[in-house]
């Protein structure tokens, strides 16, 4: 199956309250296919908000969301769903469906009025669980996987979509190393291969810096810094904002800059056992 032809994903100072708490702030970005985004920062400061307002799950009260030129305010939720499919932190881990149902629910933006899966769906639903190693667990009850796997099971029902941009929020925070490569690899796969467009907000900065070609930090909804990571983690103002004494290391294989948290100057000695 060829590439698509390339699109963007514009978002333009965004802003967004709830209620009298301002949660993003004049906010602007830029997302083409095919390539790879981290947005980071301090907890609280709007990163999810961020990706709810691309979505179009939420309105901004001031700024724009466009795909390929079109306003996400002029599209209905179906279309918005071929455009962008979402991986959000929280899915019920006791759901009772099967892996294979689950995906075939990602078809939904695409399927008639009455769900029945054509034979497009269904080689996307295939394809899907193909890309994302869960076509062995497809009979599986997705209750019944380890937090891995659920990971990728919500990673495929998002690619049955056949989305142009993928947003994730948090996808490793619950997860072992093993599993954390194994995801990060896969998304780095999809946008290569599929040439889809990824943002996904990650806390280890590190990561970020190994997987991803642009670093975006926000601080009090505010954005703050962007650009390739070995940039902005190499910045002095870093420790400013996640307000953390660290030390920047290069890598020792991919030379890429790498986080160390240090030890407070002046720490309390540990009591005695």
């Amino acid at each position: 199956m060829s590439t698509p032809r390339s699109a963007e994903l514009v978002a333009e100072s965004l802003t967004f309250s709830y209620g009298s708490c301002t949660a993003v702030r004049d906010v602007s970005l830029r997302l083409s296919t095919g390539k790879m985004v981290a947005l980071a920062g301090p907890n609280g400061s709007g990163k999810s908000t961020v990706l709810k307002l691309l979505s179009g799950a939420r309105r901004a009260e001031c700024g724009s969301v466009r795909f390929d030129g079109r306003s996400v305010a002029t599209m209905s939720p179906r279309e918005r769903a071929r455009w962008v499919a979402v991986v959000g932190q929280h899915v019920n881990p006791n759901l009772a469906f099967s892996v294979e149902r689950l995906v075939q629910l990602g078809r939904t933006p695409h399927t008639g009025l009455l769900g029945a899966l054509g034979e497009t769906d269904r080689s996307e639903v295939q394809r899907a669980l193909q890309a994302t190693e869960t076509f062995e667990l497809r009979a599986r009850r997705y209750s019944e996987l380890s937090g891995g796997e659920q990971q990728r099971v919500s990673v495929a029902m998002a690619l049955a979509q056949s989305p142009r941009f993928l947003l994730l929020d948090e996808p490793t925070v619950h997860l072992d190393l093993q599993h954390q490569h194994q995801l990060l690899e896969l998304l780095h796969s999809l946008r290569r291969t599929r040439g889809i467009g990824i943002l996904a907000v990650m806390h280890d900065l590190n990561v970020a810096s190994l997987y991803f070609d642009r670093l975006m930090i926000l601080e009090r909804g505010r954005l703050v810094s962007s650009g390739p990571p070995a940039e902005i983690l190499s910045r002095p103002e870093l420790r400013a904002v996640f307000r953390a004494p660290v030390t920047v290391v290069q890598h020792p294989n991919a030379g890429v800059p790498q986080i160390l948290l240090d030890r407070s100057v002046g720490s309390a000695p540990e009591e005695p056992g």
